[in-house]
């Protein structure tokens, strides 16, 4: 069986995402963390963006931003639920569903891809809100770090700073999908590059 490298995938899935969505923005990092915030506005009510986030994750998040390729993705909506992924005999817990507030917010911990075999942990925020014209705003939001004694993957060695560029272009990628699926579209803005 022919075993795929995860950070391999990261980098190479990275830089199709370059191309393809706007990168969120890096609220803060440094050499221990970071915080990044994406959004988009999408043109469904939030029970009907909930509905999907929950419901219909595997045919929103994308292919390549999974371990194996005939994998199905499922999140269970209620407090210790799983974000899980599933290939027969394969699975990954992705993250574990810490908060749930229907139409509203879905609060996951853990580590995404790669930084869960790093040892980074954060937590993961999916906010819904009606916009007063109709539709709804989702919000991303991401916060991770942990203690990388070996160093991050790319960028300085020393630390998260480097790497954060290239998990802040996933995101968008993965947001972009969910709004995608519901006929929204990313909103862009400034990237922060602030390191402390």
């Amino acid at each position: 069986m022919r075993r795929v490298r995860p950070l391999a995938v990261l980098v190479a899935a990275a830089s199709i995402a370059f191309a393809a969505a706007a990168p969120a923005r890096v609220l803060d990092r440094s050499a221990s963390g970071f915080t990044l915030q994406n959004e988009a506005v999408v043109p469904v009510a939030p029970d009907a963006a909930w509905a999907a986030l929950v419901g219909e994750v595997d045919a929103w998040w994308p292919r390549d931003h999974r371990w194996w390729s005939d994998s199905r993705l499922a999140i269970e909506p209620r407090a210790g639920g799983c974000f899980c992924e599933l290939a027969g005999e394969r699975q990954a817990l992705h993250m574990l569903v810490t908060f749930v507030d229907p139409g509203r917010t879905l609060r996951m911990t853990g580590g995404l891809g790669p930084l869960q075999g790093m040892g980074l942990h954060g937590a993961l925020e999916f906010r819904l809100q009606p916009e007063a014209g109709g539709g709804t705003r989702i919000t991303l939001w991401y916060r991770a770090g942990g203690y990388l004694p070996d160093g991050a993957p790319a960028g300085d060695p020393a630390d998260l700073v480097g790497f954060v560029p290239i998990i802040d272009r996933v995101q968008a990628q993965q947001l972009g999908g969910l709004a995608t699926k519901l006929g929204g579209s990313v909103i862009t803005g400034p990237a922060a590059a602030t390191a402390d």
